[in-house]
């Protein structure tokens, strides 16, 4: 092999050519089979994910009670008539990301250790897809405010996320410009593109050494399973779409300002439970920023970012506000749940029964990028088998645990930072919910991420 001519070199052209067909298919993950008239069995089982960055004011977050008789902190008020359908849960943590803050929103919903030589693993909402995918038209729904999703592929890449209400609807419930037929010639010359690749990097990868070989193994991964979506995406378009009411219209097929944020949420938890009504898809992530970029809330007086309120250095205005910004998050969690309740699933029942919902944090104190003692809620899903109403806390199972640092009067002190840097139970990883989770989503796994075993709730 000449090496100075450099004729190994893949052409850059066809390899962007063929990375656009992968990526450019936000809304077309369908793992879908070629029956659209398959018929229902069974209630679906669904999943949604809500992230919320920099973690949470420890001191007003805080429950300091376990069990059934735990009393709701401030910050958690909000839930408190969600009780019997919610399982506030302490002292978890993901062990890949402690030390390294960045890596918190990456992790959150793989377990997976990013490092120098780590690459992401899959999301336990693609997990959870591959089950789903043959019933829906579409697997996943993945939203995000300001960066990418939380849904990571097998091969550690990051799903792209859309924002934006009016597309999001759009993407799941209208027809494609230009109508079907414009639609599955696009498609179809997607498939063209990617064939013409695989047949062309092939070649290519005779004359490739070992490491590049792997490397171009995981690229090869993605341009096949975006072949597959473009196939079955193109097997959905002959499948009519779901009815919406002009209610339902009205409410989630709009555009807000970024400056009603409240407003914002709740339209894309009203996408959400929409999209798990007409089972368009069963899975979704939301993510409400990233950790360096979720943004103020001017509506409630909050001009500040939440990662500049998380660094409060002690300051008791940028703390109330902090506090003030975790509270208005749970409350649109809150108005999530209640839609959720109000609304009937196939069977008549609420949907709520059918759904688990997560929502929570990889980070648990910003201002040190503490991420230990994770600040979790478990929603839902009590058809699923889940039973809830009580605060599950692992803190309390650490054989070392002297109990949380309160003042005289009963108020936690700033010593609780402390734990929520180092978890006080190692063993309680955030991996065993995940696990706990897909397998009750019929994900038929014993292990995920780093669990070391399944929770019990």
């Amino acid at each position: 092999m000449n090496y100075l001519s450099q004729s190994w070199l893949i052409n850059r052209r066809h390899t962007l050519r063929a990375l656009g067909s992968c990526i450019s298919l936000p809304f077309l993950e369908c793992m879908v089979p070629l029956r659209a008239d398959e018929q229902q069995t069974t209630t679906p089982k669904r999943s949604a994910f809500i992230y919320l960055a920099n973690g949470v004011h420890s001191l007003n977050y805080q429950i300091l009670k376990s069990g059934k008789d735990y009393q709701s902190s401030r910050s958690l008020k909000p839930l408190e008539k969600h009780r019997e359908v919610i399982t506030p849960i302490s002292g978890l943590h993901h062990p890949g990301a402690l030390g390294h803050h960045h890596n918190c929103i990456n992790v959150w919903l793989t377990g997976g250790k990013i490092g120098p030589s780590n690459r992401n693993t899959i999301s336990v909402d693609q997990k959870m897809a591959e089950v789903t995918a043959p019933h829906t038209r579409f697997s996943s729904m993945e939203v995000a405010l300001t960066q990418g999703s939380l849904a990571w592929t097998a091969d550690g890449v990051q799903l792209p996320a859309l924002r934006r209400c009016s597309e999001i609807f759009a993407s799941l419930f209208e027809e494609p410009k230009g109508g079907k037929m414009a639609q599955r010639r696009a498609l179809r010359r997607k498939g063209s593109v990617l064939d013409a690749n695989l047949a062309e990097v092939s070649q290519l990868e005779k004359k490739m050494g070992a490491e590049d070989k792997g490397r171009m193994e995981q690229y090869l991964t993605s341009v096949r399973e975006a072949e597959i979506r473009t196939r079955r995406a193109d097997a959905w378009l002959d499948t009519p779409l779901p009815t919406i009411s002009d209610a339902d219209r009205k409410r989630s097929n709009r555009d807000i300002a970024q400056t009603m944020a409240g407003d914002y949420f709740r339209t894309v938890y009203d996408l959400m439970v929409l999209a798990f009504q007409t089972d368009v898809t069963r899975v979704a992530t939301f993510s409400l920023g990233g950790e360096g970029d979720a943004f103020a809330i001017p509506e409630i007086g909050i001009t500040e970012s939440r990662h500049q309120l998380s660094h409060h250095g002690g300051d008791a205005g940028y703390i109330e506000k902090l506090t003030n910004y975790d509270t208005f998050a749970i409350e649109q969690f809150s108005y999530f749940l209640t839609r959720l309740t109000e609304t009937k699933d196939l069977n008549g029942k609420p949907l709520i029964g059918s759904t688990m919902t997560l929502f929570g944090s990889g980070m648990s104190y910003g201002h040190s990028h503490g991420n230990a003692n994770l600040p979790l809620v478990l929603a839902g899903g009590t058809d699923l088998g889940l039973k809830h109403g009580s605060h599950l806390d692992f803190n309390k199972d650490a054989k070392d645990f002297q109990g949380y640092a309160l003042s005289p009067d009963g108020a936690l002190t700033s010593a609780h930072y402390q734990l929520c840097s180092r978890p006080a139970n190692n063993a309680a990883h955030m991996s065993n919910l995940l696990l706990l989770m897909a397998q009750r989503m019929g994900v038929e796994t014993e292990q995920f991420g780093d669990s070391n075993r399944v929770l019990d709730i």
